[in-house]
């Protein structure tokens, strides 16, 4: 992935990005350093206390034992000395903290929800109206499709005016981390691109949009 380097100006986003199962690996840095390229501001907050894991089943134990309910807990407490006006970004489980800064803390400014969503009802009636919303997920992975977090996706684009959905061909859950073998450089950079799109427009007026599928049209890590 590749993008040009930008000078930080007015209108570039503050982003807080929550890292996967495996922990906040040198793949979700090295994202975050490609928003950072194009000019955004982006923390990457550690849930996991500095551990990291070679496989998402090793991860995910570790969330047994400390509770999703903490990770997300993590998540709010590493925000609370940030400013509002923040969009929100999260890879898988990292989604989790992601989903519910979006939905529920004053002044969010977009969301950004990679391999996972969870349904909206989870953290508030709806989605708020003024918070625009891109979830990014592999059509075949087992983990986006086949848990619910694929319908919840769906179900968000068809009932809030500012959420796209944007479907990629393959089964890889973590498509966008580049140190990893589950890495689709193609869909990785269009997935940046997106990312981008959306953080350039924030302060576009709210208008209806479609969902979004290429090329054409779970809770778990």
């Amino acid at each position: 992935m590749a993008v040009a380097d930008a000078p930080q100006e007015a209108g570039m986003a503050d982003v807080v990005l929550f890292h996967h199962a495996l922990g906040r690996t040198p793949g979700v840095t090295g994202f975050a350093d490609e928003l950072r390229r194009a000019g955004h501001t982006v923390h990457t907050p550690d849930l996991f206390e500095g551990r990291t894991f070679a496989t998402l089943d090793e991860g995910m134990a570790h969330v047994g034992q400390i509770g999703f309910g903490e990770v997300i807990e993590r998540g709010a407490r590493a925000v609370e000395h940030l400013p509002a006006e923040l969009v929100y970004a999260g890879f898988s489980l990292g989604v989790l903290p992601a989903q519910m800064l979006a939905q529920t803390r004053p002044g969010a400014r977009g969301a950004l929800l990679y391999y996972s969503c969870v349904p909206a009802t989870e953290f508030g009636p709806a989605w708020p109206d003024d918070v625009p919303v891109q979830v990014h997920g592999k059509e075949s992975d087992p983990l986006f499709a086949d848990e619910g977090d694929l319908d919840a996706a769906r179900e968000l684009v068809a009932s809030a005016d500012r959420a796209e959905l944007f479907l990629y061909p393959g089964d890889q859950h973590y498509f966008a981390d580049r140190t990893l073998p589950s890495y689709d450089a193609v869909a990785a950079q269009l997935l940046l691109d997106r990312s981008l799109t959306l953080l350039r427009t924030l302060d576009t007026p709210a208008a209806g949009q479609a969902p979004a599928s290429w090329p054409g049209p779970s809770r778990d890590g």
